[in-house]
């Protein structure tokens, strides 16, 4: 009973809106700007970069919370694996926001920081690498979960730690789709272009 309120409690903390909430205050609804993604990357386009770095911190904050809570009940278990992954589907389909939420992304990388801390800091590297490449946050954003869920295997930790990288990850392309699209169109947004 206490696995399953613990499960239920990180997809209600990863359902907690934070870009739509910071944008919010400054008079935006994000879902009707931009991509009319509720991620941070929308709000620092459409509100502004203070607003989208903000978005970014709580959105990566609530991930590590809903994890380190699920470590408090079972440290080595796969308790606190589940609870990630279920704190970044909270965010993508947050009950708050009629299942309409963001990508995951900077939930992701603060649910995994616990469990996986070295693939996730080199994920984020990756991330940083292949956004300065190609000034795409969509390709970031994948080329870093793709590295989080290969060294969570490659480096020999839980199983479960590396599985629920992986359906993350997978979770994570799905919602992209669009974005890759755009990409194949040559229509998609650089970071730092004006919409």
């Amino acid at each position: 009973m206490l696995r399953a309120v613990v499960v239920l409690s990180a997809y209600l903390v990863g359902s907690i809106p934070f870009s739509y909430i910071v944008a919010r205050r400054r008079g935006v609804d994000v879902r009707t700007v931009g991509s009319g993604n509720v991620g941070a990357t929308n709000v620092m386009r459409s509100v502004g970069r203070g607003a989208g770095l903000a978005a970014f911190a709580l959105d990566f904050l609530k991930g590590a919370a809903a994890t380190l809570v699920a470590m408090s009940i079972e440290r080595d278990g796969a308790l606190p694996a589940l609870a990630a992954a279920t704190a970044v589907l909270g965010h993508m389909y947050p009950v708050w926001l009629r299942f309409r939420g963001g990508k995951g992304v900077a939930t992701g990388a603060g649910a995994f920081l616990p469990i996986a801390p070295v693939p996730t800091i080199a994920a984020l590297v990756a991330f940083g690498l292949a956004l300065a490449a190609t000034r795409y946050v969509s390709v970031g954003s994948l080329v870093g979960c793709a590295t989080l869920a290969a060294l969570a295997f490659a480096l020999g930790g839980p199983s479960a730690v590396a599985f629920a990288a992986t359906a993350t990850a997978l979770l994570v392309l799905w919602k992209h789709r669009a974005n890759l699209a755009r990409i194949a169109r040559g229509t998609e947004s650089r970071l730092g272009a004006r919409p």
